[in-house]
């Protein structure tokens, strides 16, 4: 294998702060992108009539950025973060914009305007699977490892205010965004998408313009293989786990054809990765035991997140009668100790140098908020519930930066790019497994209920009818009861993968981080302590 170091280079610090501001520029623009599309949904399926395809709008987004994380990483270690950055971001507009044009010109291509939304969602995915793990990237090769963590702190914290942000700017572009140009009338629902040209735009000048030259890493060809075995294993994966339970039974003929596809792609995955001599994901890799099992506990902790927040607001709404608006506004407390963990774990871990101890005490808070969250049914006061969820927003708000330290820490200089997207992966990873988890247990949960149980199609209709006639305070107790009942078994599942987040946790080796910057390989060989 060919391969290229450079001395570490020097930077300004005006250079540091015009590409960090820069960086939380596209940080902000890829996390409002996560949240800001779910609220104005029911609008856009009322104009581009496509019910049945409405969960493919998120999914398109998920699969295309999911799958391109470790591509992107692999590509700005091959030819340099900055251009990297810059095609991710020109991508990313192009489908932002292109998603808010769905639908304006009738059926195009043969199109009907929910199928040309998903497929610009999709090209989206693309371009934003570039931003976080790039971003990450650049400030690991901007800063040492010791000074990262209040940097990756104060981006974690831009990812909390993004989740609460999004969600009420959606809401007002999609209510009162209408804009006129003489007859025609642009709806709100598209500017939700158009609201990314500006901040793109941006983020694009400030990239070029203002950010220094980045050397590359290593030089090398692109693993096509791998790329496209990778792509031939996640999708149907990502495919099967948003499907199954929901579109087609999970021992259906479909389900197990995707994740059957999904496992011979994998094994196919590792050997050629073995193979190449640039691959994208390198297996040596995997026998740094910090990079193993950060991964682990990030897939794992973000597993044990989408189990505890994604049924809260239905359990909110039906289970205890709370309007839509006050459900939402519960979530704040969680992303607010999100943001407090966050900040404070970074700080920390600057000031002390180490990582393990705040990376513990963050899933401790997080084992015990899960915990107290078990039984909902012994919830009945929503400041009790927003103190609990606030007590998980701190447990979690630590998770955001330090797996990512760790495993930036413990590498070759040369893969940091490679670790840092393989970080990101697995925690996206975690996240829809997790996801598809906690909705196949709501399930069979609410089936085994006495009288035939009851399935989500007939939960859907009951909600339906008591919003449309603003009777969700007032729902069926038997509906209620049987929320109660489900949610809560989500969250006993969550609890169980916290514990194995939290023994997964203790076996990270506690290396010193380095306070320089990174050197080229053979100078690290011999100062630093291997794994």
């Amino acid at each position: 294998m060919t391969t290229q170091t450079f001395a570490p280079q020097a930077f300004s610090d005006a250079e540091r702060r015009l590409t960090l501001a820069a960086l939380m520029i596209v940080f902000l623009l890829s996390a409002l992108d996560q949240t800001i599309v779910s609220t104005a949904m029911p609008r856009i399926i009322a104009e581009l009539n496509g019910l049945n395809l409405y969960s493919w709008v998120t999914t398109a987004y998920l699969l295309t950025s999911t799958v391109m994380v470790p591509i992107w990483g692999k590509l700005g270690d091959i030819f340099g973060r900055k251009p990297v950055l810059i095609t991710g971001i020109s991508i990313f507009l192009a489908g932002s914009w292109l998603s808010g044009l769905s639908g304006e010109f009738g059926d195009l291509l043969g199109m009907p305007g929910m199928v040309q939304l998903i497929v610009f969602r999709a090209l989206q995915g693309i371009g934003g699977g570039a931003l976080f793990t790039t971003a990450f990237a650049i400030i690991a090769d901007l800063y040492p490892p010791r000074e990262r963590g209040k940097f990756a702190g104060i981006f974690g914290s831009v990812f909390g205010l993004a989740s609460v942000l999004g969600p009420i700017i959606g809401g007002y572009f999609t209510d009162h965004g209408t804009v006129r140009f003489g007859a025609h009338a642009i709806a709100g629902w598209r500017w939700v998408f158009y609201v990314n040209l500006p901040l793109s735009l941006l983020s694009l000048f400030m990239v070029i313009v203002k950010m220094p030259p980045l050397e590359h890493r290593r030089a090398g060809k692109i693993d096509v293989l791998g790329a496209a075995l990778l792509i031939a294993t996640f999708v149907p994966l990502l495919l099967g786990l948003s499907l199954a339970g929901h579109s087609f039974a999970w021992s259906s003929p479909q389900s197990l054809g995707l994740f059957g596809l999904a496992a011979v792609s994998l094994v196919a995955f590792v050997i050629a990765e073995t193979k190449v001599s640039n691959p994208i994901l390198p297996m040596h890799l995997f026998r740094n035991k910090v990079f193993t099992t950060s991964n682990l506990a990030g897939f794992l902790v973000s597993s044990a997140f989408m189990g505890v927040v994604m049924f809260l607001p239905l359990f909110l709404q039906l289970g205890r009668g709370v309007p839509a608006t006050v459900s939402g506004m519960t979530m704040l407390p969680l992303m607010a100790g999100l943001i407090v963990g966050s900040t404070i774990a970074g700080q920390l871990v600057t000031r002390t140098g180490r990582y393990k101890p705040f990376m513990i005490g963050g899933v401790v808070l997080l084992l015990v908020g899960v915990f107290l969250l078990r039984d909902l049914s012994r919830i009945h006061h929503l400041g009790l519930l927003c103190g609990l969820l606030a007590l998980v927003g701190l447990g979690l708000g630590p998770g955001q930066s330090l797996f990512n330290i760790a495993t930036q820490n413990a590498v070759d200089p040369r893969d940091i790019g490679v670790a840092t997207s393989s970080n990101q992966f697995f925690r996206q990873i975690g996240s829809t497994v997790g996801a598809a988890l906690a909705g196949a247990l709501l399930t069979a949960r609410l089936a085994s209920l006495p009288g035939g149980g009851l399935d989500l199609a007939k939960l859907e209709g009951m909600a339906i009818t008591a919003a449309a006639h603003g009777q969700a305070a007032h729902a069926d107790p038997a509906l209620r009861d049987a929320l109660v009942h489900a949610v809560s078994g989500v969250m006993q599942a969550a609890l169980v993968v916290v514990f194995l987040a939290l023994a997964t946790i203790l076996l990270i080796p506690a290396l010193p981080l380095r306070s320089r910057q990174p050197q080229p390989a053979a100078t690290l060989a011999k100062d630093e302590p291997t794994n």
